[in-house]
Formats: structure tokens, sequence, C-alpha cells
């Protein structure tokens, strides 16, 4: 009876609806030219009260030309979908329903009306209601709830079909009030909309777009389940899509997912996260295998490389050939190199967030890929109904690749070996209360001769609990461990043989919240501690017949205590600022023993006056400061805005570099009395607008950067195992400056990116007094000054199974210091050389070319496979890595060495099931 009287009413009311739009038909008038089919929809929907359902991707090569005075809508349609092979149809209700390839129905469920009477005002999740939830009109709330308010408040979990986990970054958006949110780390959304129908259009980072019907009566709860494309040929967005681009508040924040980044030709074949974060503006590296990245004019050591919380310290195998990072482990990564929110901290130039991925909770997965040096492999899927796990392991299997480097590479004919291994587990508890567990661990061995072995280790651990305290308030608490461990073992005479070792430790803990005090507000704000522990390096015979000397220098340790609170104002729809602050707390304790030296004169060994000890636990050294976060977004239009954002940072932990090794002997300090922790400040503007239907994104960035107590070497300078490297330093200020233009085409067979960078990064001596003034106390290149690059990224889509991608890189050659003459003394020649980076080695070139070949894409097969191979420098050109100069017969001769001198091939065999 129950069902017979709600079909009565619903009847009745589609009854009047219908007849109350039928007997006064819409009529449609204007000009509609060159209008992508999207902003042909939204022109109608606005004018009108047509309700448009399709398919993004069915509809996005349409082009509407057409002029209409009182027209119906259908002959504008027929005009439009004429040989397009799509099919539509309008109901009673004005709403029309548009696809591609299928054939239309009205017919409901055998269960719609039940199923419509379960979710008014809640959410379901049920599979029944999936199959066409596209297709139907959702009722949220109750009309009885707040009945003198306007607007009322829709909020929900954003999941995915395949996956069954929470969606980070999707964008839910209702377009005629322009109203929308992006989901946080939990899938969470929660829009404030006037009351009344609505269409809410939901897209995952490179993925499908979808869309709800609405009839918001009330607050409510929507919660969505949609598709994530398996299509990885439909994915090519290196940002948060097209409805982000505009509207986001942060700025110099890029996204890259893996389909994006699985896309890019790579080097051996090997799937390279850190080579997509390349593909950016305002990202370079100094060379071929080289271990880092330098972000605006940073040294490599200020980027804070997180792995979900935890920090990796060395992001690379094999000589920075690869990325510490398996493919299949990662669900995606953002860089910040603008405005760095203000939950990030402790790096001077960028932080980038890797994001882990988590198990699907349907079933057991496989996946991994076999290539020319790599092999990987993965394993997922639930434990329970509540708990999902995901494993996996990558390592190398041969050196033959190794001898394709150039003749006179130091790197040809060597050996190298790594692995890797993650595992990661989510528990839910309930609907408040999530736990998860991420975990790395790398190992690294490679020998440059046969008597010298180089290795190091990375190891993460880290496990969260994520609470929601209610709607308004969450929070996020994390603690976990990190290592980095180094060591080298030289064998070339047993009488010298040693075992030289080095490790830096870290213990964290974190707690952050996220308070949505309203739809105008989200209040960010938490508490960080780190706990340092270093070792600066041991060295001890190897083997009985060494007489090597054992050396070990005093253990370092500290601790870093971090405050912070920010803000993300909403001030209407065209103006948004977020500001905010943290506090950092830095105490460096013993035992330890410091030299002193002479007041007011340069820190050398002829300087010491004596030395002060102090016992375990006292307090040597403390430093503290504020760091601060601004910026503000102003939308011009739907299609274009103005940011501009000014922060400023510290950073307690310094990476000391012998900039001519190749091999990753780079060590860690901590800073100390004599060693102040870098600061600075960034300023930038930007302008971004979207272009042709959103088909086209442009962007241009300009910045300026000020560092001080950034670290140079006096010349001849004793990195390793210098029990007092504060006499070998040289602090000194930089400053950088610059301009990034990016063009991205997001749609069509053709996608693709172009980006160009301009600019310069220079250092200064600031010691005063000082023993040595670098360039004379001129402002001088640094190391990773190189002032133009070009990036060009394109793919091409020769069918739903086959593309091809082209990857094309410049930029100038990197500073370097020559000899440029030679002269007597003492009775012996010497060389002269320039001043500090003076001259530059010859400009980078690099083009590289893939095919990738996917299998059908028939959802239900038991596997998906996929091949890619293709060509790393298919022009053969020899990059120089460095200059470096060995006396020959008495003679100072110089060599280019170059790392790949000639092309590279590869092929790789992905598989999924």
């Amino acid at each position: 009876m129950k069902k017979f009287v709600l079909f009565f009413i619903l009847l009745i009311s589609v009854f009047q609806v219908g007849f109350s739009q039928t007997t006064t038909p819409t009529k449609l008038s204007g000009m509609y030219a060159g209008l992508s089919f999207d902003r042909f929809v939204d022109r109608v929907e606005g004018e009108t009260a047509y309700r448009f359902f399709y398919k993004e991707s069915d509809v996005e090569e349409l082009t509407v030309n057409l002029q209409l005075t009182n027209s119906d809508l259908r002959p504008a349609l027929d005009q439009i979908f004429e040989g397009k092979g799509i099919t539509y149809l309008i109901d009673k209700s004005n709403q029309v329903w548009i696809t591609k390839g299928r054939k239309l129905t009205l017919d409901f469920p055998s269960d719609y009306f039940e199923i419509q009477e379960r979710t008014e005002g809640v959410s379901s999740s049920s599979d029944s209601l999936e199959a066409f939830a596209k297709n139907k009109r959702f009722v949220i709330g109750r009309a009885s709830d707040n009945p003198n308010s306007k607007t009322a408040t829709l909020s929900g979990v954003v999941t995915s079909i395949e996956t069954g986990q929470p969606i980070n970054g999707a964008v839910v958006l209702e377009k005629v009030n322009y109203t929308q949110i992006v989901t946080d780390a939990s899938g969470r959304y929660k829009l404030t909309l006037p009351k009344g129908r609505h269409a809410i259009t939901v897209q995952n980072i490179g993925g499908f777009q979808e869309q709800r019907q609405i009839d918001l009566l009330g607050d409510g709860i929507l919660d969505m389940r949609i598709e994530e494309s398996v299509l990885s040929l439909d994915e090519f967005v290196v940002s948060s899509g097209a409805l982000s681009n505009i509207n986001k508040l942060e700025m110099g924040v890029q996204s890259l997912s893996m389909a994006e980044v699985k896309r890019l030709p790579a080097v051996l074949g090997e799937v390279d996260v850190l080579r997509g974060v390349l593909t950016m503006p305002g990202v370079n590296t100094v060379g071929e295998a080289s271990v880092g990245f330098n972000v605006r004019g940073g040294a490599a050591d200020q980027n804070l490389i997180l792995y979900n919380q935890s920090t990796v310290f060395n992001p690379a195998h094999v000589f920075g050939f690869f990325s510490a990072f398996n493919p299949d482990m990662v669900s995606g990564v953002e860089l910040y190199k603008g405005s760095v929110p203000v939950n990030y901290g402790g790096r001077l130039s960028s932080v980038l967030q890797v994001a882990p991925k988590f198990g699907q909770s349907d079933k057991i997965g496989v996946s991994g890929g076999i290539g020319i040096m790599t092999g990987r492999l993965s394993v997922e899927g639930p434990i329970s109904d509540k708990t999902t796990f995901i494993v996996g392991g990558r390592t190398t299997y041969s050196n033959w690749a190794l001898n394709l480097l150039e003749d006179e590479a130091a790197l040809n004919g060597s050996q190298a070996s790594f692995y890797d291994l993650n595992a990661n587990i989510r528990h839910q508890i309930n609907e408040k209360n999530t736990l998860e567990f991420t975990s790395y661990l790398s190992s690294d061995e490679f020998s440059f001769d046969p008597d010298t072995t180089y290795s190091y280790q990375n190891l993460n651990l880290a496990l969260s609990w994520r609470h929601f305290f209610n709607d308004q308030l969450e929070g996020k608490f994390t603690a976990g461990y990190d290592s980095y461990q180094f060591g080298i073992i030289g064998q070339d005479n047993p009488l010298n043989s040693f075992d030289f070792k080095f490790d830096v430790g870290q213990i964290h803990a974190r707690a952050d919240f996220e308070y949505r005090k309203n739809e105008r507000h989200i209040l960010k704000f938490g508490l960080h501690a780190i706990q340092y522990q270093l070792n600066p390096g041991s060295n001890s015979p190897f083997g009985a017949e060494s007489i090597v000397i054992e050396e070990d220098l005093e253990d370092e340790q500290a601790r870093e205590i971090s405050i912070y609170i920010g803000d993300e104002f909403f001030v209407n729809e065209r103006l948004s600022i977020s500001y905010g602050g943290r506090y950092m707390l830095y105490q460096l304790y013993g035992p330890l023993t410091v030299n002193q030296y002479v007041p007011d004169a340069p820190i050398t060994e002829s300087n010491v006056i004596g030395e002060e000890s102090f016992g375990k636990g006292e307090n040597v050294k403390t430093y503290h400061g504020p760091e601060f976060r601004v910026s503000g977004r102003y939308n011009l239009n739907n299609q274009s805005s103005v940011k501009l954002g000014f922060n400023t940072m510290r950073q307690n932990l310094h990476l000391l570099s012998n900039t001519s090794a190749i091999a990753p002997t780079d060590s860690w300090k901590l800073s100390d009395s004599y060693i102040k922790p870098q600061t600075g400040g960034q300023a930038s503007l930007g302008y971004y607008r979207n272009m042709a239907g959103n088909r086209l994104e442009f962007s241009t960035e300009v910045y300026y950067r000020y560092m001080n107590n950034l670290l140079d070497y006096r010349s001849g300078a004793t990195i390793i195992l210098n029990e007092n490297i504060e006499q070998d330093v040289l602090n000194s200020v930089g400053k950088a400056y610059g301009i990034e233009l990016l063009l991205k085409k997001n749609t069509g067979a053709l996608k693709g990116s172009l980006a160009y960078t301009y600019s310069r990064s220079l250092m200064q001596t600031s010691d005063e007094p000082s023993i040595e003034k670098i360039n004379n106390g001129d402002f001088y290149s640094s190391n990773f000054d190189q002032p133009h690059h070009v990036v060009l990224v394109a793919n091409y889509e020769l069918s739903k199974r086959l593309n091809t991608s082209i990857n094309g890189n410049y930029s100038t050659g990197r500073p370097v210091t020559l000899p440029i003459s030679k002269f007597e003394y003492a009775g012996s020649e010497r060389v002269y050389f320039s001043d500090r980076n003076a001259y530059r080695i010859p400009d980078y070139f690099r083009i590289d070319i893939s095919i990738n070949l996917e299998g059908n894409h028939k959802v239900n097969k038991l596997a998906h496979a996929s091949w890619s191979a293709g060509v790393y420098n298919v022009l053969g050109r020899s990059n120089p890595y460095s200059v470096y100069y060995t006396p020959v017969e008495g003679q100072l001769r110089g060599y280019q060495l170059s790392i790949f001198a000639r092309p590279i091939p590869f092929i790789t065999y992905n598989f999924r099931f």
C-alpha cells in the first residue's frame, strides 16, 4: 500500500511538472558560435529549464555553431549530433539524456521507488543504486528542517567504484552558482547551496567527469562512488584539472597522477616519478645521473620529500637513474614551489608530497612490470571488510646497460644493484576512525671499480590515525621513524682498506587538525616534533692487514618543535585569502665538544683558543623564529584569475656536498653554534587563464627569493670526516628570481604541455670577517644556475589502444670553474683557476620517444596488459655532466664527462589483474 501511495503521489507530481512545462515549450534564441558542447550546455541551462546528462568524453570533440531564433531544442540537437553517432532523449521534466553508442531508455528499475524512498536525505552505496545513479534525481534533506533558511548543506564522501577507497582531490562543483570544493584525504566534501534542484559535477584528477541530479530540501548527505579511468590513454593532466586551475587558492602548486607519469618516455624503461616532476616549470636538475632536483634556484637539500608523512633523504637509485618510488605504490604527487601550505615546514625551496597507494577493498589484485633493467611486482586487496593491504617490491637484475655509457665515463663498466620494498595497510575502524600504516625500505650497492663498493639505505615507517570529531573538526595523528645510511668499503690496497659509514635518523610525531568553521573559513592548526640523531661519519680498518687509523666523529642530536595555524578565507565568489604562520624551536644538545675561537676573527684552525664540552642532554645552541604564509586569489571571470603569495621558511638540516663527485657521498649536518639555520622568503605573482572551452590552460608566474646562511666551501675544502667542518664552510646569502610559462592541452587526440622557465640563482659570501671571499665578495652563479629551461611533452592518441609520446628537454649548461693559466711558484708549476663558476659547460638538449600499446579494454577481462617501447636520448647527443682535469705526463688535460652519450632503447611489459 505504501509503495502504491508513493507511486500515485510521484505520478501526479511528474504529470503536473510535465504538463506545466510542455504547455509552454522552452525556446532558444541567440548566437552560439564556436562553442564547445560543455559551454553550449552551460548557456542553455542558464537560460532555460533544460538540464543535461551526458558523459563528457562522448562530446568533447563537438563544436557548436548555431544561430537560433525562438527555436525548439530538438532541431538544434539534431544539427549538432548529425553524423556523430550520438542519440538523445528529452523527458517531460525537460531533462536531456545524451549517450554515444548506446540505446536510450527511460524504463525504471523494478525497485526504483523503493530505493528513492530509502535514499531521501541519506546516502546509499548499494550496487543497484550505483547502476543508475547518474540517471536519477536524489532528494536530499527534509523541507521541514529549518524552513526559514534559503540554503542547505550538502556533504558526503567520494569513493572509487574500482577500489572502494576515498578519492583525495576530486572536484565537486555546482555550475550555476559556481560553488566548488575539493575533497580531502578522506574523500569528504561539504557544499552550502540554495535550496532547490541542482546538477552536481564530480571529477577525479585525470578521470571521468560525472553528474548527480539532486533536489536539495535541507541539510543532508550524498555519498558518491565514481569511476576512475582504467584507460591511461585518456589522462594527461599535470594539475588538478581545468575546474581547479583557475579557482584553487594555492599558486606554484602542481599535481601529477601516475597515469600521466606512465605516459612519459623513461630512461631504461622505468616509470619515474621524479622524471615527471622535472617536466614542471621551475624544476630542473644539474644533469643526468643527478640524485636531486632544484626548484626555483634552490639547492637539492632545500626540497622536503615526503612519502605520506615520512621524510625520504635520498630519492634515487643507481646514481640517480631511477626514482626511489615504485610507481605501483604511488597514487600521485604534489609539488609546492610557491605558496607552501602552513602545515609544511623545515625546507627552504619546496615540498614534494608523494601520496601512497592503499589496497583495493573488493578483490585481490596483482600488478607489475618487466623491463630491460628492472622488474617490479605488487599485490593488493582486502584482509577483511574493513582492512586492506598492498605490498610491492622492485629490483634490478642486470648491469649490461651501464656498458652502453660513453667509454670515457667513470660509470662505464660499473656494477650496480638495488631493491625497494613497500607495505601499506589501511583499517577502517568505523565511520569516524581510520588507521594507516606505510613503510618503505630501499637498498643500493654499486662500484666504480672492483676495489671500491658504495652502498646506501632508506628506511621509513609511519602509523597514522585519522579521527573525525564531528562534521566540522577532523584530526590526523602520525608517528614515525626515518633513516638514511651511507657507506664505502675500499679495498684497493690491503694496507689501506677502510670501511666508512654515515647515517642520519629522525623520530617524528605530528598532530594536524582541520576545522571547517563554516563554508567561508577552513582553519588548519597543529603541532610537529622531530628528534634528530646524526652520525657525521666513522672510518675503521677493513680486513686484518689494514693499518688505517680508526676515526669516529662525535654524534649530533637535536630536537625541533613547530606549531602552526592557518585560515583559508573565502571572502566571496571572486576573492579568497589564505594566511597563517608557524613558529619553530630548534635545540642542539649534548654530549658534544665545541671549539672556541678568537672573538670577531675568522673561523680558522689558527684562531682556536679552546674547547667547551656539553654533557648528555645539555643545551648547546638554540634557534627559534616564525614563518609566515599569505596568499590570495582573485577571479577575473570564469576563465581567468590572478594570484599572489609570500612565505618565509626555515631549515635546520644542511647537506654537505662535494659537487665534483658523481656518487651520492653527500652527508647531512645539523645546525650548530657556527652553522646557522637557513632562512629565506619568496614572493610570487601569477596569472592563470583557460581557453578554447577549457581545452587549453595557460599560466605564468614570476617570483623572487632571498636566502640567508647558505653553505659554500673554501677552495680545497674537506667534507668527509672533517671534525671541524665550520673551518671549511663559508656562510653565504643567495637570491633567485625568474618567470615560468606553462601551456597545456588537456583534451583531444593530441595532449601535452610546453613549459619555459627563465631563472637566475646567485650567491655571495656573507661571513664578516672571513678568511676567504669567493669572487672578491661579489655575487656569483650557484652550481645550479641555469637561466633557460624548456620542456615539451606531447602525446598523440592514434587509437584507444595505441599512443605515442615525445619528450624534449633543453637547458642552459650549468656553471663550472676552469683552470685558465699556469705559473711557477716555489720551484714547482701551479695552476691558476678562474673565478668561482665563471664558465659554463655546453647546453643540455635531449629528445625521448616512446610508443605505448594497451591491451583490449574489456572491464571484466582477467588481466590488463600494456607494452611500452621507446628510445631515451634518440639523437644520441653527448650531453656533458661535468668537466674535469687530470695530469697526464706532466700536462693538465681536460675531459668532458657525459653519462648517456648514445641512444638508449627500452621496452617494458606491464600487467595488472
